[in-house]
């Protein structure tokens, strides 16, 4: 089964490959014979627009012996007749919009020219007898091709001989400028170019190609065109592509083939890198022997053949899929009737167990609900409790700080006894300035305990844990400030690298609060008996991890003697203590684990080298993308 699976679609895959190949094929020859048409179409026009503008101007050089004054000139060479022969060339040459026009006489010498006015262009007096057009015409010829003048600027020349009766007598000659035919390369919309009778390239699309050779040139030929100078010093290099060319003489249509590479033939027509793919067409301009030349891409033909190619093997794809769903189609339709009446079967043995089986659900369902509904109100019990026990913790924290909160509220409270007496005084003696600066006294030391009395009620009060944005240097501080007394009492160092405003974790502040309270006590109960007393806290990010949000680690660590391995191993347990009998009740650091897992943090605890323990809480990192309208608490 397997076996014919494998051969059917390899027999696909031919089919679809065969068809898309044909398309491409077809859609190909078609699209090349269509450039085809349209590029002989414009090669059409363009070889009427060069015919126009050059050939029209052939026959002038046999009219110039109609004017007398060329044939005095020519009979009796003297500065009169030359004045008045190069007047009527000059108005001549102004009415055709030729070059130049002149007059040889027998010699190859201009005689008369209708450039006499330049000085860097006239020819009157140069020996031309070198020039093919001098020779032909002074052997009784007319004749026209392309070269490079004196000047060094190229042109087109026509001659034709002048007679005196059966006799030559001189050489009329017209020179016609090819700068209009620059103008008429857009309407090729392809690089082009106009080759002479000797495959040289005498005008171009693409200034680079400009006098190089088609095809070699002889050596023989070489000398010629020297001696001739027909382009004047030019090396004439070869063409830089080699093109191949087929002319068919009764239309005189030239096609050719483009060898070469394709960084080659890209860098001569001066495109992007791409296929070496050009179609080479051309024309044969009627009695001028020279051939224009335009290189077509047949990158788009290619392109739309590849796309038609491929639609049609998609195609095809389509039908052979439209084919084997039918057959599919069929084959699950026989599939579906023998399932049917399976599943008729099937049906009414499910409805009994289903029957049975929902029965079973709704009793389990019903046991369910009521064990939920347990659930939910031991957990309420057991929220309250914890809350309980939370605030119970508060309040022996607080406990354990009245004496130091007692003696922090009885200075203040002397010093008001005293002042307010005095201030009493005075004013009975009628000294209301003393009066007044004792009560203003008085007025800061309300306020000193005001500061005093402000923590201890946030810290006290009873509330549901609630997470914000909180200043973990700013509750720091609170939580060292309600031991300051006792700090400078027990000579505590302090060591707070915690700054308000560099951390802000997402909990409940007055819940951090009481957890530093708690370790800051346990780290002063620990440091009782040692030498040296220091207290560090500090704090650190800790970056987002696999699973792990980024977070904040608050280090609690003092100098005492550390925690021992009994210790470490029931640090969490309830109703464990280091402390002495009746000072605790172990449940303080329970209470600050429970605490810290409420807002998804955690409390650890390690012994460092230099001596004594570290407490570290983790409390998550507060990101303003997730609570970003969430207030600051500090």
């Amino acid at each position: 089964m397997a076996l014919r699976r494998a051969w059917l679609a390899l027999v696909a895959l031919a089919l679809i490959a065969a068809a898309g190949f044909w398309v491409y094929e077809r859609s190909f020859a078609q699209g090349a014979s269509s450039l085809k048409a349209a590029s002989n179409g414009r090669l059409d026009l363009f070889a009427s627009v060069v015919e126009a503008r050059v050939r029209r101007l052939e026959p002038v050089p046999a009219t110039i012996q109609l004017n007398p004054v060329v044939v005095r000139l020519l009979q009796a060479p003297s500065a009169a007749h030359a004045l008045a022969a190069n007047d009527y060339l000059s108005r001549l040459n102004a009415h055709l919009g030729s070059l130049a026009v002149f007059v040889l006489d027998v010699r190859g010498v201009v005689l008369a020219s209708s450039n006499t006015a330049l000085r860097d262009d006239s020819l009157r007096g140069e020996d031309v007898s070198y020039r093919p057009y001098y020779l032909e015409a002074l052997a009784g010829r007319s004749t026209r091709h392309f070269a490079i003048g004196s000047g060094g600027h190229a042109g087109y020349f026509a001659s034709h001989p002048i007679y005196d009766g059966p006799r030559v007598v001189g050489v009329a000659v017209i020179k016609i400028g090819l700068d209009a035919l620059e103008q008429t390369w857009p309407m090729l919309g392809a690089p082009a170019l106009v080759a002479d009778a000797n495959q040289v390239v005498i005008l171009s699309s693409q200034p680079q190609w400009r006098y190089t050779s088609l095809a070699p040139l002889p050596t023989e030929r070489r000398v010629d065109l020297q001696l001739a100078q027909t382009y004047g010093a030019l090396r004439l290099p070869l063409f830089p592509l080699s093109v191949e060319l087929s002319v068919n003489e009764d239309s005189q249509e030239v096609q050719g083939l483009l060898r070469g590479d394709e960084a080659r033939v890209s860098a001569a027509l001066g495109q992007a890198r791409s296929r070496a793919d050009f179609m080479v067409l051309g024309r044969s301009l009627d009695g001028m022997d020279w051939r224009v030349l335009i290189f077509t891409s047949l990158a788009a033909v290619r392109h739309q053949a590849l796309l038609d190619g491929v639609g049609g093997a998609v195609s095809v794809a389509f039908l052979l899929l439209l084919a084997l769903y039918w057959a599919q189609r069929q084959r699950i339709e026989r599939q579906k009737l023998g399932a049917k009446r399976q599943l008729e079967q099937a049906n009414a043995e499910l409805e009994q167990e289903v029957g049975r089986r929902t029965q079973e659900l709704t009793d389990a369902n019903t046991l369910l609900r009521k064990e939920v509904a347990e659930r939910e109100q031991t957990e309420k019990t057991l929220r309250a409790a914890q809350n309980e026990l939370v605030h119970a913790g508060k309040m022996a924290v607080l406990g354990q700080l009245a004496a130091s909160i007692t003696h922090e509220l009885t200075q203040p409270l002397g010093g008001i006894r005293t002042l307010s007496g005095n201030a009493a005084e005075f004013m009975r003696r009628g000294n209301h300035g003393a009066a007044q600066e004792n009560l203003s006294i008085v007025a800061r030391l309300v306020d000193q305990m005001a500061r005093i009395i402000d923590p201890l009620k946030s810290f006290s009060r009873k509330s549901s844990s609630r997470p914000e944005a909180t200043d973990v240097g700013r509750i720091v501080e609170q939580a060292l400030f309600l031991f300051q007394l006792r700090l400078r009492h027990e000579k505590v160092e302090t060591d707070n690298r915690c700054e308000p405003g560099r951390w802000i974790a997402w909990c409940d502040a007055n819940r951090l609060e009481q957890v530093l309270v708690n370790l800051v006590g346990n780290a002063l109960d620990a440091m009782r008996d040692a030498p040296r007393k220091t207290l560090r806290i500090t704090a650190e990010l800790r970056p987002e991890q696999e699973q792990v949000p980024p977070a904040i680690a608050i280090q609690v660590q003092d100098s005492g003697k550390g925690l021992s391995e009994a210790d470490f191993a029931h640090l969490f347990e309830p109703f464990y203590t280091t402390k002495a009998s009746g000072v605790g009740l172990g449940l303080g650091l329970v209470i600050c684990r429970d605490i810290a897992a409420e807002f998804q943090g955690a409390l650890q605890a390690h012994n460092v080298p230099e001596g004594g323990a570290c407490f570290t809480l983790t409390v998550p990192l507060w990101q303003a993308s997730l609570h970003p309208k969430t207030p600051v608490t500090p």
